[in-house]
């Protein structure tokens, strides 16, 4: 309560116990109980979550979004604030103040993890209070690294830091230091603290914890404001609106004492049936007759009217889902080749035009499955595989049920690589969970096994009719389907997607001219095909107009062809590689110039493709001084949080002002957008590369060393360069993206590197995975950690991007393919003599003499350590000689557990908390498949991508046929080397020993045909699965699968194959591991003991060596972040 000169009178802070009209009644009580009898209320405002309920319930004159509540609080408090940073029990916020005005805002998309609550909770259970918590933290001496997820996967951590002796304190801090974490790279994603500006605020009842105060300082290096009121700062910043709204001479009609006393509320739920989404509603009806309804997705919901009208403001969202599912299937008479079945997922909501009219013509009577909802997809949570994918993908299981259910017995969801290219685009790939999830649904979906169910997952080419239409006559050929028929359906069907776009453009036309009729505001609503889907947006697009605006499409936009005139300046930051990414961009390059316009962008949680694409949208629109916005979504209906979201939108907007000169980029890049590799810098410059498989890579040096490059490998990933990852790479993007990026800045941070006289190279692999946008994400850290003029050298067997300085010539590629396959080698012999060496250390011993041997070789050819020439097929013989007769205990062979997986996490120790090494010391010997493998997969696939995609010419697959064939000669010396070991061993009684021999490419591709297909070659793809299938038939079915957390390859060949693997091998024991910087190394390694203990027990053997696991390593946060 204020006074009319600002003078706080009264404050109340306190949980609302779950009961927010209560606790607002008996507040205003208590008010004007104390109220002089000559004061009176001129005005009250209410804001936070509760705003609507409490502003019926009571009468109260005003409702602010309490963004904009916190934001007055702030400037009130501290004149010209830059930031403010609030953090209460449940939510996070953060407000970026430029020239005046808000410039951005930030909310916590997930859960309540790392707020009050968070800390609440773990004060709770270790015996104590909250303040008693805190105290405990500033007398800590070294706090404990807990990384930065959420309580489920913290409390593992806090568990074994307690077992290690970590007192209440050092836990106390490090989960401040958490929470810090987590507002800082999580919700503000913030590179540097110059990003602050000046005058940084910080509120909020967390804020009032002293260790989240410091550990925020330290992190930040900045002194911050924290008002004395910082639990009450939304309340204070409402309070000042009121003010600021009061008319002289009026009072408030806030509810008077007498009808407080006869104050009641009756609370009722009922579904609302108006449409199809089944609104749960909450109704408040108050004793003077007023209601409130909340849990409407529209304003129809909340309506008295028997017949609520719909808005009439255009929203593209409802059109496009009823115009693409809008058609009528044939009738059985006329369908002269029976029903077929498309589920309503994924791409259909681009597709289902194309695909409805070429199964029509061709005589079928097209099936679509429901709307989805809530049941649906519990109908089909049995069969998901991966509790990590998106949302989306979760539904197809309950539609692929919703179909068999209802007896149709064939059903059609085909993998879609390719979909036509847009003009701008630089390819045209789906995802790669779109692209090949209907696998996933084959393997997992075990009705699809039942009796006379016909399940059909073709991949096809959607930018090649022709391929197409040769296509559907193989997958049609059981009825009949002729070349005639096919060409004609594909015609008919490539003509009704283009009248499906077209009408989806005229329609933004439309909108855009009710716009300007009427002078309202629009939102487009960036996102993917389907998040048209109403179970997916959780109704968004109904609650945008009911806060008065126009919904518009992303395509709406992009395909509008009023706004040509306005395309985006190319080439981007980005590779534009996946379909639908073009318009989004274009999109963002027309809203920028559109006063009336703004974007927002819908992210599905576990969507890593949107790590790329939300920081290219976000960087072109406010280049343009425009606002950013961005809802993540899931399976959980949480419509207040993106209430808050839009309502800030639309009110930081309209107090905004906007930029007089548009540009995408910054000025001192426009032009010459990134320094490039060229001659000169190869001549004068240090190469920096990161560590990816030490084995290999430390070959790789001398081989690059000897044709002219002074390259210098960063051995290892510390938890500085993760830390320094987190900082400049978004924390959506997969872990290897993090750690790579991290050890190539923070080279130049830490590690003493020269910017101007360095560069960094990067790999590049040009297909569906994100790592063929690591270059892009590389160089956008450098850039705002300061080092923009450090040159990138993306390396790619494509030639993605040119750089005069770089060229992979014949005799570079002669040596690299040497060094890979000598890695390989150096890898088989240790990993299989190291667990039963007779002399502990002798094994590492032998590889670093080798490792040295082998360097010698690619640097010059000639050996010091032997003291001559060296040929290749002479180093490959004596490393195999020399570790066939290393000394080895006498004892059966240990159990083998397989390593595979993403391909950094699987070789680089720092990546996967040195795996390996617990393997070893869990009583196992460790199996990695090579690496030269990897190489090879995609030109394997070359003669399965010309006969079913239409991708290449006879001429090109010959061509990359002998590559394969070339590159295999080169194993050729290891295998015999390998093999006459093993003949030698088994002549010489020497029990046990064995080396892994390397199987040509053609025979693990196939043995994978047999579980998943050639097409199948994002990431590790197809190989993935061989790997598998090799080790268990090899006597290793005990299998690690380390994988970044929710990497999208691996939902479909990882753990979307699991299920099949164990049809296969019904001994096979496999396990997914997940990492990423925030995971809990014990839960990692408990699920390793887990599955080691299985391995010994299938082995005979129950318990496992006594060597015991690596302890977890307690270290301190550190002194924070760098400027």
């Amino acid at each position: 309560v204020l006074t009319e000169d600002d003078r706080i009178v009264f404050t109340h802070y306190a949980s609302n116990a779950g009961d927010p009209v209560t606790a607002a009644v008996d507040i205003v009580r208590r008010v004007r109980e104390a109220l002089p009898a000559d004061a009176f209320i001129a005005r009250a405002c209410v804001t936070g979550y509760g705003e609507g309920l409490i502003r019926a319930a009571l009468r109260v004159d005003d409702g602010e979004i309490e963004t904009m509540a916190h934001y007055r609080a702030a400037e009130h408090v501290s004149p010209g604030v830059t930031s403010v940073i609030d953090i209460g029990g449940q939510d996070m916020k953060y407000l970026r103040i430029r020239n005046g005005a808000v410039d951005s805002i930030a909310v916590n998309e997930a859960c309540s993890s790392g707020c009050g609550s968070f800390l609440q909770t773990f004060a709770e259970t270790m015996g104590t209070d909250v303040r008693t918590f805190a105290r405990a933290a500033l007398q800590a001496d070294q706090p404990v690294d807990l990384g930065s997820r959420c309580t489920v996967f913290m409390n593992s951590s806090v568990k074994q830091a307690q077992k290690e002796g970590a007192d209440v304190g050092a836990i106390s801090a490090g989960l401040s230091y958490s929470v810090v974490r987590n507002a800082l790279y999580k919700v503000i994603k913030l590179k540097s603290p110059e990003d602050l500006g000046e005058k940084v605020v910080v509120q909020g009842g967390t804020f009032l914890n002293d260790a989240v105060l410091r550990a925020f300082e330290l992190l930040t290096g900045r002194e911050v404001v924290r008002p004395d009121i910082a639990g009450l700062m939304g309340a204070y910043g409402a309070a000042l609106t009121a003010r600021r709204n009061w008319v002289p001479g009026t009072a408030s009609e806030l509810l008077e004492l007498d009808e407080l006393d006869s104050f009641t509320v009756d609370t009722s739920t009922r579904t609302c049936k108006l449409c199809q989404n089944h609104c749960g509603l909450t109704i408040s009806t108050f004793g003077d007759g007023t209601r409130h309804v909340s849990g409407n997705r529209c304003e129809r919901g909340a309506s008295e009217e028997r017949n609520p009208q719909r808005s009439d403001l255009p929203n593209l969202y409802d059109y496009k889902y009823k115009r693409t599912f809008g058609y009528r299937r044939l009738t059985d008479a006329k369908a002269h080749r029976g029903a077929i079945g498309i589920p309503r997922v994924l791409n259909m909501y681009e597709n289902y035009p194309l695909w409805f009219t070429i199964l029509t013509s061709l005589g079928f009577k097209v099936m679509l499955s429901g709307r989805s909802n809530h049941d649906l997809f519990e109908a089909g949570m049995e069969s998901i595989p991966s509790e990590n994918v998106c949302y989306p993908a979760k539904l197809a299981h309950g539609h692929i049920e919703w179909l068999l259910d209802r007896d149709v017995r064939t059903i059609f969801y085909p993998c879609v690589s390719y979909e036509q290219k847009a003009e701008a685009s630089d390819n045209h790939f789906n995802c790669p969970v779109v692209a090949f999830y209907p696998q996933v649904l084959e393997k997992n979906a075990d009705r699809l096994r039942e009796p006379g169910v016909r399940y059909l997952d073709p991949f096809v080419n959607l930018a090649d009719p022709g391929k197409l239409a040769e296509r559907l006559v193989e997958v049609f050929a059981w009825c009949g389907v002729t070349d005639e028929e096919a060409r004609e359906a594909v015609r008919l069907g490539f003509e009704e997607d283009a009248r499906f776009k077209a009408d989806v453009a005229a329609e933004g036309v439309r909108a855009l001219e009710y716009m300007a009729d009427h002078g309202t505001k629009g939102i487009v609503l960036a996102g993917r095909p389907y998040h048209v889907d109403p179970e997916v947006n959780h109704g968004i697009p109904e609650m945008i107009t009911q806060l008065g605006m126009v919904v518009l499409s992303e395509d709406a936009i992009a395909l509008n062809p009023d706004l040509v005139d306005r395309r985006l300046e190319r080439p981007l930051r980005v590779m534009d590689q996946w379909s639908y990414h073009s318009r989004l961009y274009e999109a963002a390059g027309a809203v920028r110039s559109e006063p009336a316009l703004q974007l927002v962008q819908l992210n599905s949680f576990g969507c890593g493709l949107d790590a790329v694409t939300t920081d290219q949208v976000q960087e072109i629109l406010e280049a343009a001084d425009d606002v950013y916005t961005v809802l993540k979504i899931d399976e959980v209906s949480n419509l207040g949080a993106a209430r808050i979201r839009m309502r800030s939108l639309a009110a930081a907007t309209a107090e905004r002002r906007r930029s007089a000169s548009i540009v995408t980029y910054d000025p001192d890049l426009v032009g010459d957008r990134f320094p490039v590799f060229d001659k000169a810098a190869r001549r004068t410059h240090t190469l920096y590369a990161p560590q990816m498989a030490p084995i290999h890579f430390r070959l790789l040096v001398p081989v690059m060393r000897r044709v002219g490059y002074d390259v210098k490998l960063l051995e290892h990933a510390s938890a500085d360069d993760v830390e320094v990852g987190l900082r400049y790479v978004n924390n959506d993007v997969c872990y290897p993206a993090i750690m790579v990026v991290g050890q190539l800045i923070n080279a130049f941070i830490a590690g003493g590197a020269d910017p101007e006289t360095s560069s960094v190279a990067i790999t590049q692999t040009g297909g569906m995975c994100r790592a063929t946008n690591y270059a892009g994400m590389l160089r956008k850290g450098l850039k705002d950690a300061g080092f923009g003029q450090v040159p990138v050298l993306a390396i790619s067997a494509q030639g993605l991007e040119e750089s005069s300085g770089f060229k992979l010539t014949p005799g570079l590629v002669h040596r690299a393919m040497q060094a890979i396959v000598v890695g390989d080698v150096l890898q088989t012999v240790l990993l299989r003599t190291r667990p039963y060496e007779a002399e502990p250390g002798s094994a590492d011993a032998l590889y670093r003499r080798w490792d040295a041997i082998a360097t010698e070789y690619f640097e010059s050819g000639w050996s010091a350590t032997l003291g001559r020439r060296v040929g290749y097929g002479s180093l490959i013989d004596g490393i195999v000689a020399e570790f066939a007769s290393l000394p080895l205990r006498d004892e059966p062979r240990r159990p083998r557990v397989g390593l595979v997986g993403e391909i950094l996490v699987k070789f680089q120790p720092d990546a996967n908390n040195d795996a390996v090494r617990v393997i070893e010391s869990e009583g196992c010997e460790a199996a990695l498949p090579g690496l030269l493998e990897f190489f090879l997969m995609n030109m394997t696939s070359a003669q399965w991508r010309l006969d079913n995609l239409g991708i290449g010419s006879r001429r090109s697959v010959r061509l990359q046929q002998g590559l394969v064939w070339l590159i295999e000669q080169y194993q050729r010396p290891a295998i015999r080397a390998l093999q006459r070991a093993n003949a030698q061993g088994s002549g010489s009684g020497r029990r046990g020993l064995e080396f892994s021999v390397p199987h040509p490419i053609g025979e693990l591709a196939r043995r994978a045909e047999s579980i998943i297909s050639l097409g199948t070659t994002a990431g590790e793809g197809w190989l993935l699965v061989a790997e598998m299938m090799q080790l268990i038939e090899e006597g290793c079915p005990n299998i690690i699968v380390a994988q970044p957390f929710a990497c999208l390859p691996n939902h479909v060949v990882g753990k979307g194959v699991f299920r099949e693997l164990r049809r296969f091998y019904p001994h096979a024991n496999v396990v997914s591991i997940d990492y990423d910087p925030g995971a809990s190394e014990v839960n990692q390694l408990n699920r390793i003991k887990l599955m080691v203990a299985t391995a010994h027990k299938n082995a005979g053997r129950i318990k496992a060596e006594p060597v015991g696991p690596r302890s977890l390593a307690i270290t301190p946060v550190g002194a924070g972040a760098r400027a």
